[in-house]
């Protein structure tokens, strides 16, 4: 699961990269401007990737092969719909976003373009989601590191084709995500082809039909939902606020975001892992399973933690240069490096919490401890610290990476008080 997620955020890195060396620093700002728009569109819909995960796995675990087939079918009605209303309404969308997230009129229209281009993807992204949550859910995770890694590679050569050798600059970047979505598509499809032949199942199609079981996913899916939106936009308002500070710091702050990112994504590895292994000992009542799965996955978390922590404080100014030649870019970038150096170390529970409680569907509290992490926490001190400038947003940043590992810890063990109290299952 790692070697698959840190995948992603390597595309994000070499994006920067080939924006990072254009003869304008306007190009790496609209590519983190037009990424901004799609973190809410994509990944505001994260929940068909979780949601899918959390009841694939509770259901393996119950060996409920009818429940297991069924909720990747009612996922992908979800996906497609979903895709339909975001192509139909694109313009406004976009309109929408940029009137939000404000920029100069130069660094605006090349986003603009980015947009346009990378929109066309949304099918081909958001039904990957679903399968990828399928195939994790039933403990495959072959077939995620498959379709992810020769997605992101495919997308990197295209990135250097594009715009290096047909100097496509951003439409480049854009195009080039976009062809390598729907190969991966094609490849997750094949491979669940492959692998619901293989079981000869009898698909019975009134099992389909059954509201209470769409009426269960979408409520599960709406609290996933708010909690997703809510984390998108701590991140927009983030840089958004940096975009009011101009070009340089806006750009200073996307390179170290990509530093935040990929560490993300690297500890994501535990969390997908406790997503599925911590639904399946769910579904089978097994406590055993569902510590010894979430006690493994704390340490090798904080260890992974504490490896990129050190990393970044060694190695960071050297990974900065590789990013980006712009001098002034590169001068902010280090002198606001330790903010980074510290994240991991301070949000490495908050991402673990989000797999166990994916895990056991405890979804309502996901959602409350982010609402209130972001509105009695971050929110406050951005607040509060705005004469502080670029450095407020990084103190409000990490009050709120801390503040959602707290909260999360907090219920987690008075659920687990409770529940053991009542004798209901916990692990």
């Amino acid at each position: 699961m790692i070697l698959s997620n840190i995948s992603t955020p390597l595309l994000g890195l070499i994006d920067a990269a080939v924006l990072g060396h254009l003869n304008s620093e306007n190009f790496l700002a609209a590519g983190t401007l037009g990424g901004l728009i799609f973190s809410f569109i994509f990944w505001g819909f994260g929940f068909l990737r979780m949601g899918t995960t959390g009841l694939t796995a509770q259901a393996f675990g119950e060996n409920n092969k009818d429940e297991l087939n069924w909720v990747l079918i009612r996922a992908i009605v979800i996906a497609l719909i979903i895709s339909i209303f975001l192509l139909l309404f694109h313009q406004a969308i976009a309109s929408i976003s940029f009137l939000l997230l404000e920029s100069s009129d130069s660094v605006e229209l090349l986003a603009l373009k980015y947009f346009e281009i990378r929109i066309w993807s949304a099918p081909a992204t958001l039904c990957l989601y679903v399968l990828m949550g399928w195939f994790l859910g039933r403990q495959n995770v072959r077939v995620p590191l498959l379709v992810v890694l020769i997605t992101n590679i495919v997308n990197i050569c295209l990135d250097l084709l594009f715009v290096n050798y047909f100097d496509w600059k951003i439409e480049g970047v854009a195009l080039a995500s976009v062809i390598a979505e729907y190969i991966g598509l094609l490849i997750a499809l094949s491979s669940v082809t492959f692998y619901i032949r293989k079981q000869n199942y009898f698909w019975r199609w009134e099992y389909f039909a059954r509201m209470d079981k769409f009426k269960a996913m979408l409520l599960i899916n709406s609290h996933i939902f708010v909690r997703t939106w809510c984390l998108i936009f701590a991140f927009a308002f983030f840089s958004a606020q940096a975009a009011k500070m101009g070009a340089v710091t806006l750009a200073a702050n996307s390179i170290l975001l990509n530093f935040q990112n990929f560490m993300a994504y690297a500890l994501d590895g535990f969390a997908h892992a406790a997503e599925a292994l911590v639904g399946r000992a769910m579904g089978a009542k097994n406590r055993v399973m569902g510590r010894q799965a979430i006690l493994t996955a704390c340490l090798w978390s904080f260890v992974v933690a504490l490896f990129f922590s050190g990393l970044y404080f060694y190695l960071g100014q050297q990974i900065i240069n590789l990013l980006t030649g712009l001098t002034h870019v590169k001068e902010l970038a280090y002198f606001y490096l330790p903010w980074v150096v510290a994240m991991p170390l301070v949000s490495f529970l908050c991402y673990l919490f989000d797999g166990i409680f994916i895990g056991l569907m405890l979804t309502k509290e996901m959602r409350n401890t982010m609402l209130f992490s972001l509105f009695c926490v971050y929110f406050p001190l951005w607040y509060f610290t705005q004469d502080m400038g670029n450095q407020g947003l990084w103190i409000a940043m990490l009050g709120f990476m801390f503040a959602r590992s707290l909260t999360m810890a907090i219920v987690y063990k008075y659920r687990k008080v409770v529940r053991n109290k009542r004798n209901d299952f916990i692990f």
